[in-house]
């Protein structure tokens, strides 16, 4: 199978090197827009870990959200859109989206007020459009966050593969389509300066829909050093041989990939398969008869993800489409080693700290649960490597390579005004 490459050190413009006459020392001053809860659940903690990272690069951060759930550097100047002290917009009440809305709408008036004091905005999708505006007309240059693949290929592809199961997703489901949040989605990677993925493949989605490599930069998200890290003794040396699945129990995992590779591999006789997560309730129905095998052991959502990755001997995760998938580089830095599609991460290097399957490729899954399963050297070999890799992809490293991207496209903006 092919390797994809992270961008190399030398493609990445550096600090230094955009710190010129016109650029100057003085530190970047960054609005960043989150429109959801930040600190909340999925985004909104890999949203949180951007703005604690970059806060500690030495970024001038100002951060509007529409509220905060966990504390945030000191240095960080906070605006909650859409809330007040106790008091919070229920976004249930007046409905997510217009939430949203609201708060976009609420951060280009601001944009308006702030002209001259703003380097770069960094945006996130559904609540950046009018902020994308405002910037435009001010001539500020901006991200735009894409922690999925492009939306229309998202959709299409969540789609196709429901068919094929027989499976109906709920309208409210992120990936049941949407045509207004497509129309949204879309305009906003119009008007964005650059689009932040995190990964090849999100990245490749946006090329294939005509997007010039020039519209695109790379990025990635990180992991918690001091949440993930690996037990003293490793799980693939002692005890009962243990896949992992941890996420959303849905379609676009992938888990009845996974579910019918383990149950065609040995490893099920004496294995145990855990799945930690919430399910769709027709997918669950869908996956019955297999989730009932004695070898599986549905758990739910659970609090304790980072000692179940510790105490497995691998994580499953064979999505059909991801933006970056966290759990790979959580489960790597834990010892606990990636098996997982090419959708997820290239941080996941096919025999070199992981193994990686082409999307659907039940048969290369099944052989390689098998190979891990009989071949404990190839384990031991496979997590060794990911504990070296964990070091250079911590969410601190991840924000000093988007304060990179940062400077690079305020640089780019200076040359062409």
């Amino acid at each position: 199978m092919a390797r994809i490459e992270l961008p190399r050190e030398k493609e990445l413009v550096t600090s230094e090197s955009v710190r010129g006459k016109d650029a100057g020392d003085k530190r970047l001053r960054v609005l960043y827009s989150f429109p959801n809860p930040l600190g909340g659940p999925r985004i909104g903690y890999t949203a949180w870990q951007q703005v604690r990272g970059l806060a500690e690069a030495g970024v001038d951060l100002t951060v509007c959200s529409a509220s905060v759930r966990r504390p945030l550097p000191h240095t960080v100047r906070l605006w909650q859109t859409l809330s007040c002290g106790k008091l919070r917009v229920p976004f249930k009440l007046i409905g997510r989206m217009r939430a949203i809305a609201l708060h976009d709408r609420i951060v280009a008036r601001r944009v308006r007020k702030l002209a001259g004091q703003i380097d770069l905005i960094h945006t996130w999708p559904i609540g950046a459009l009018h902020t994308l505006k405002a910037a435009a007309e001010l001539n500020i240059p901006t991200v735009l966050e894409r922690p999925n693949a492009h939306t229309r290929f998202a959709y299409e592809e969540v789609r196709r593969e429901c068919e094929r199961l027989g499976v109906t997703l709920p309208k409210t489901d992120s990936h049941a389509y949407q045509p207004y949040v497509l129309g949204v989605e879309e305009e906003e990677y119009r008007l964005a300066t650059r689009l932040l993925c995190p990964s090849a493949f999100a990245e490749r989605t946006f090329l294939d829909k005509g997007f010039a490599p020039s519209q695109i930069a790379r990025h990635l998200y990180g992991y918690d050093e001091n949440t993930y890290y690996p037990a003293k003794r490793s799980a693939a040396t002692a005890g009962r041989f243990t896949m992992l699945f941890v996420g959303v129990c849905a379609v676009r995992k992938g888990l009845h990939f996974a579910l019918d590779a383990w149950l065609r591999s040995p490893a099920h006789h004496k294995g145990i398969f855990l799945i930690a997560g919430d399910f769709l309730p027709a997918y669950r129905e869908r996956l019955a008869a297999q989730l009932a095998h004695p070898s599986v052991k549905v758990l739910g959502h659970r609090d304790d993800v980072p000692e179940l990755m510790r105490n497995s001997d691998i994580l499953v995760l064979p999505s059909i489409e991801e933006g970056f998938g966290l759990v790979c580089t959580e489960a790597m830095s834990s010892g606990c080693v990636p098996l997982v599609s090419e959708a997820c991460t290239e941080i996941c290097q096919h025999m070199g700290n992981a193994l990686v399957h082409r999307i659907g490729d039940v048969d290369t899954l099944t052989q390689q649960i098998t190979c891990v399963q009989e071949n404990r050297a190839l384990l031991r070999t496979l997590r060794a490597a990911g504990l070296r890799t964990a070091p250079t992809i911590t969410w601190t490293e991840a924000a000093k390579r988007l304060l990179t991207i940062y400077r690079q496209v305020v640089a780019e903006k200076i040359c062409h005004t």
